[in-house]
């Protein structure tokens, strides 16, 4: 199969019915082992520093893997794409434009899916078929899920490296299912986690510290038990259409249809906090404005931008959040047993 990039979650249904085997840029981006490097790449382009260095990255696996064909997402995820869109042109790559629908409305998402079938040469019925195909993926990632908030058999990491793949899962699906099997087995024999232990939510774009993040909240008592987004790309609610499943996929569309699905997750899986990460001079940043009007629990806002660690003023940040709501934690207890 010719590989494709992609730069964020999209129908990877159409693009694999169409012969093609999708390439999450991103997740090949953060997992080299010299991201700083991709990132300079794009620098010595001509990439501002004041650029997101997830752009910036796309751009160095373009060039660096020699990624020939890539479909970026002109709405719906990053406003910046559209004008890296146009330097991979001037690159002499070959680019396929995709919009999601400004709402969640599947007639409209239908429409979109139908033009991008015909533009890569293939069906929507072929999708639908490929859609069923996949489907047992999306589960197992969900049932891995569950088990990370319901029976604390998962760590936080995990659930987002299983979760976070489900975008192009890892560029094979069937391997996916058949390693994501193995690894449900070998977890339903573990111990759980210490009940006691904090309960976190992560909402917002995946982080550039990767594993550094989760390692440490676990170091220091708590564990991520609701990856937002990356749950986001395991397609929680699939509907009976495609054109349903990227309805109900919320990351595209307003804030306030995220909104429903943290409020709820948070509520089901009984969180303690959130942390909100926002990625450097990137738009879903002024989000949080509206994230602390809403939600009724202690947050945590991280910036990141390109360190790809914990920096020791972020650890201060992250131990003195987890401080306080152990010491609320506390008090709730001493009040209830008074």
């Amino acid at each position: 199969m010719n590989k494709i990039g992609i730069t964020t979650t999209v129908p990877i249904e159409i693009l694999i019915a169409a012969g093609y085997q999708p390439v999450d840029l991103n997740n090949v981006f953060i997992t080299d082992p010299s991201p700083e490097r991709l990132v300079n790449i794009a620098e010595r382009a001509g990439f501002p520093l004041n650029c997101c260095s997830w752009i910036k990255g796309i751009y160095g696996v373009c060039m660096d893997y020699g990624i020939d064909t890539v479909l970026c997402v002109t709405t719906g995820d990053c406003s910046n794409t559209v004008m890296l869109m146009e330097v991979l042109k001037l690159k002499g790559i070959n680019v396929v434009p995709f919009a999601y629908p400004d709402k969640p409305a599947p007639q409209q998402m239908q429409h979109a899916l139908q033009a991008l079938a015909e533009t890569l040469n293939t069906s929507s019925d072929a999708a639908e078929q490929v859609r069923a195909e996949l489907e047992p993926c999306r589960r197992l990632a969900l049932k891995l899920d569950e088990l990370t908030w319901k029976q604390g058999l998962v760590s936080g990491w995990e659930n987002h490296l299983w979760l976070v793949s489900a975008s192009d899962f890892n560029q094979d699906h069937h391997q996916y299912r058949h390693q994501l099997q193995k690894l449900l087995h070998h977890c339903q024999q573990r111990q759980p986690y210490p009940s006691d232990w904090l309960r976190l939510a992560y909402i917002g774009v995946p982080s550039v510290y990767g594993q550094d993040l989760y390692h440490y909240l676990e170091n220091n008592g708590g564990r991520v038990v609701f990856n937002e987004i990356q749950r986001q790309f395991a397609m929680p609610q699939p509907g009976s259409s495609l054109a349903e499943q990227y309805s109900n996929y919320t990351y595209p569309y307003s804030i306030y249809e995220r909104l429903k699905d943290i409020t709820t997750e948070l509520n089901r899986r009984q969180v303690d906090g959130v942390i909100h990460y926002v990625q450097a001079f990137c738009h879903r940043g002024i989000g949080d404005i509206i994230f602390r009007d809403a939600l009724r629990l202690p947050i945590l806002t991280l910036e990141g931008n390109d360190d790809f660690f914990l920096t020791n003023h972020i650890k201060t940040r992250v131990e003195a959040f987890l401080d306080m709501l152990q010491r609320s934690r506390r008090r709730v207890k001493i009040v209830e047993e008074v």
